[in-house]
């Protein structure tokens, strides 16, 4: 297998920033996987080879990166990345050259380190996740499995984020504080206190807007 062939599955606007990401870091993108109709098209340069009923095809021969966003809910890319699994496939973790990754933190697998992003000491991402554009995760955070931590946020010091939550652009989580599973934190909002009800949370401070 050519550790730098890299097949991409989802070809919406987030696929359009990882296109960019991999060519950055040196991958060569073999094509894109998506819904049966977009099959042929082009996403940027690249052409949509087939959909994920063809994942199987290409198991052997490239790694995969889910690109499918997250804003509301992960499960489409829970979905596929156990589809990739199940066949035997294997999970690019891609990080921008943009970017700083201590050497002491821990990214898991299919997961997305975007431009300039920080990753600090200690840090501890899980699997599937989206550490978008000028994220900030702080020194001994855990981001747990299938989290998005969109452009500009940031995460202080020895914070929780639970798995499937989404951390809107620019939000703010102050150190020390937990955050639920599959929590929605809206763009800008400021996170003071322990998140311990899954739900929609927005503003300065973060209040529960709605119980998911």
């Amino acid at each position: 297998m050519d550790r730098k062939n890299l097949v991409l599955v989802g070809g919406g606007g987030h696929c359009k920033s990882v296109i960019e990401v991999a060519e950055s870091a040196g991958y060569s993108i073999a094509g894109i996987l998506d819904v049966p109709e977009e099959i042929g098209k082009k996403v940027l340069a690249y052409t949509v080879i087939g959909s994920d009923e063809d994942i199987q095809r290409y198991a052997d021969s490239a790694l995969f990166l889910v690109t499918v966003g997250h804003i509301k809910d992960p499960a489409l890319r829970i979905r596929l990345h156990e589809k990739i699994r199940a066949t035997g496939g294997q999970l690019a973790t891609l990080i921008a050259p943009t970017a700083h990754v201590s050497k002491y933190a821990r990214i898991g697998s299919g997961s997305v380190i975007m431009h300039q992003a920080m990753v600090n000491a200690d840090a501890q991402i899980g699997q599937g996740c989206i550490i978008n554009t000028f994220a900030n995760i702080e020194h001994d955070v855990v981001i747990e499995d299938y989290c998005h931590v969109s452009t500009g946020a940031m995460v202080n010091g020895n914070c929780l984020v639970g798995a499937g939550t989404f951390l809107g652009s620019q939000s703010v989580v102050v150190n020390g504080v937990s955050v639920e599973q599959g929590c929605v934190i809206g763009a800008g909002s400021l996170v003071r206190k322990n998140i311990r009800i899954k739900g929609i949370y927005s503003g300065n401070p973060a209040i529960l807007k709605m119980k998911l």
